[in-house]
This record gives structure tokens, C-alpha cells and sequence, in this order.
């Protein structure tokens, strides 16, 4: 008796140590069980294991839904699998199938949009890199619903398009992307931070416009929080903005910008001029990325009211106009006369 059950034992040491042998070379064996050269699967959001499970062994890619299971557990990636379309091209075993559904890496052209740009801006470059017609990038970008809780008199997403890089998939369409770049800028967006004291808080449409603003006029980091108090001081205490971004963005919406700002062009009748109209102009003028959000919120704690270039990219920062008109003779007046006298 005891002899048969050690044998039973042995038995079943020696079925599992087999079992336990078919798994790993499940695990381990490259698979191809699709007849084109590449394979593509798509892994709709939410989707469960099961759901993924048919998806992968339908089109060839994973050889049974066991092996998949076993794959899965190994790895413990089960809640890591992301959305997204996937390109196979060669016989890959189960564990690397889960783990690239589990790094999200999805098959996608990437476009990168830097921060400061218009709608106008990001649908060209869109069009340019063959992804879609600009017009439908456009049309997409006034799909307001998608912040009508922030934004509620937006006539458009202008500043609400986050500057990012994305991955747009083979069938994507303008209006996707346009989803993940307003997704893109909720994430970022510092709205429950305090604001300053001293002055009215400012609305997340205004908050987005002087970030807007900041944005456009600096690309210095360590300068976007002071931009920020020189608006912010300027609002305080009823001062005009005075922004040449904001006549730019006027002469664009006109049709008139052609690369420089004259005299006359700070008299254009537009709401977006803040030269003429006081306050912050009627909406975001481009894209602001995260650190011009940020600077919004939180501005410097400095009393300056004046900034201008020292035309390498960074400012001088003021507090009297008598101080500002010595650093306007300075860096713009001379600078220019030493350039034309080195010509």
C-alpha cells in the first residue's frame, strides 16, 4: 500500500513537472498564425481580458486562449493592457504580445505640437505631416462640448489644444486627436490651485488667455512666472496689457500679418487688440503648455509693469515707465542702430 502511493506521488510530481514543461514552451515558442506580412489588432478602450483574448487569437497573433491566460499570468499584466491599434510583422511568443500591448506600443505616425501655437498653426502642421485636411482639423477644433464645463463661452478650442506629442493611428480622424489634445490639456490644467490675493480671481477662460499670452512672449522659464505679475499688476490696477502677441493674433484673424507689426497696426480694430481694448483680450490667442498654465496661476511676487527684449530670447523687467523708457533706448533703439551701422 504504501509502495502505490508513492508511486501515485511520483505520478503526480512527474504529470505536473510535464504540465508545467507544455506551459513554458507555450510561453517560450514563437507564433505566427497569419499569412500577410503584417497583422494589425485593435484594442478598443475598455475592452476586458476576454474581450482582448478574441481579438488577439481571431487575427493569428496568439496561438489559443490558454496560452494568452498563461502569458497574462506570468507577467501579471492583466490590468495593464492599453488601448490602442497594434502592428505584428513576425512570429513573436505570447509573453511578448503581452508585453507590448502592456507598454501601449500602439502603431501610430507621432506629431509633436510646440506650445504657442494657433488652431490655424497645429492644422497646417497636421495637414503637412499627411495626416488629414487642415479644414477638418479646424472643424474638429470647434467641437466646444468638450469643454463646456471649463469654458462655456468658447466659441472654439483655441489655448485648449494641449502642445504635445501624439501617436495617430492609421484610421484616426481629426476629431480623435482633437479629444486627446483636450484630454491632454485637463491633465495639465492647474485649475484648483490658489490664486493670488489682492485682486478678483480669474475665470479658467482668463486663466487660459493670460497663459496664452505669457506663452507667446517669453520662452524662458524662469521668466513666465514674472510675465505673469507684470499682467497680473498691469489688471490689478487697470493698465492696459500692451502685448504685441495680442496685435499679431488681431492681424491674423484679419488676413494683415505678414511677419511684422508697424505703427499703424497697433490701431486695428479688433477686441483681441490690447492696445486699444483694456483688459485681457476676449479669449486664449494660442496653446499654452503646462509651465505657462502654471505661471498663470502663480505669478512671481514682484511689482514690475514693464518688460522688453533684450533680443536674445530673454527680457529686462521694470517697475516705472521713466525705467522702462532707459531699457527701451538701451536694448531696442541702440541695438538697432548698431546693427544698421554694422551693415
Amino acid at each position: 500500500m504504501k509502495k502505490a502511493f508513492v508511486a501515485l506521488v511520483l505520478l503526480v510530481i512527474l504529470g505536473c513537472g510535464a504540465l508545467a514543461g507544455m506551459a513554458w514552451t507555450r510561453l517560450q515558442a514563437p507564433y505566427k498564425g497569419y499569412t500577410a506580412t503584417e497583422q494589425f489588432v485593435q484594442i478598443p478602450a475598455g475592452a476586458g481580458a476576454a474581450a482582448i483574448r478574441e481579438r488577439l487569437v481571431g487575427a493569428g497573433v496568439v496561438q489559443d486562449g490558454l496560452t494568452l491566460r498563461l502569458a497574462l499570468r506570468w507577467t501579471g499584466a492583466s490590468r495593464d493592457l492599453q488601448a490602442g491599434e497594434y502592428r505584428f510583422d513576425r512570429p513573436m511568443t505570447a509573453v511578448e504580445v503581452v508585453s507590448k500591448i502592456a507598454r501601449g506600443d500602439i502603431y501610430g505616425q507621432r506629431i509633436t505640437f510646440p506650445e504657442g501655437l494657433t488652431i490655424r498653426d497645429m492644422a497646417s502642421l497636421y495637414e503637412s505631416r499627411g495626416l488629414g485636411k487642415a479644414r477638418d482639423f479646424v472643424q474638429a477644433a470647434r467641437n466646444t462640448a468638450l469643454i463646456r464645463d471649463l469654458d462655456p463661452a468658447a466659441s472654439d478650442l483655441e489655448g485648449y489644444l494641449f502642445p504635445d506629442t501624439y501617436t495617430v493611428g492609421r484610421t484616426a480622424v481629426a476629431s480623435q486627436l482633437i479629444e486627446s489634445m483636450v484630454a491632454g490639456f485637463r491633465a495639465a490644467y492647474p485649475g484648483d490651485a490658489p490664486q493670488p490675493g489682492g485682486q478678483p480671481p480669474l475665470t479658467p477662460r482668463q486663466l487660459v488667455t493670460l497663459a496664452s499670452l505669457i506663452e507667446k512672449e517669453t520662452g524662458k522659464p524662469e521668466e513666465r512666472p514674472i510675465v505673469s505679475a507684470v499682467y497680473r499688476n498691469r489688471l490689478r490696477i487697470g493698465m492696459g496689457m500692451q502685448a504685441d502677441p495680442t496685435v499679431v493674433y488681431a492681424l491674423q484673424k484679419a488676413g494683415r500679418y505678414d511677419g511684422n507689426i508697424r505703427k499703424e497696426d497697433l490701431l486695428i480694430n479688433s477686441p483681441y487688440n490690447t492696445y486699444k481694448y483694456p483688459g485681457l483680450p476676449p479669449g486664449p490667442i494660442a496653446s499654452p503648455g503646462k509651465a505657462s498654465l502654471d505661471a498663470a496661476v502663480q505669478p512671481a511676487d514682484a511689482d514690475f509693469l514693464f518688460f522688453v527684449s533684450r533680443n536674445d530670447g530673454s527680457h529686462v523687467f521694470a517697475k516705472t515707465l521713466q525705467e522702462h523708457n532707459r531699457n527701451v533706448q538701451e536694448f531696442q533703439v541702440r541695438y538697432f542702430q548698431q546693427q544698421r551701422t554694422r551693415k
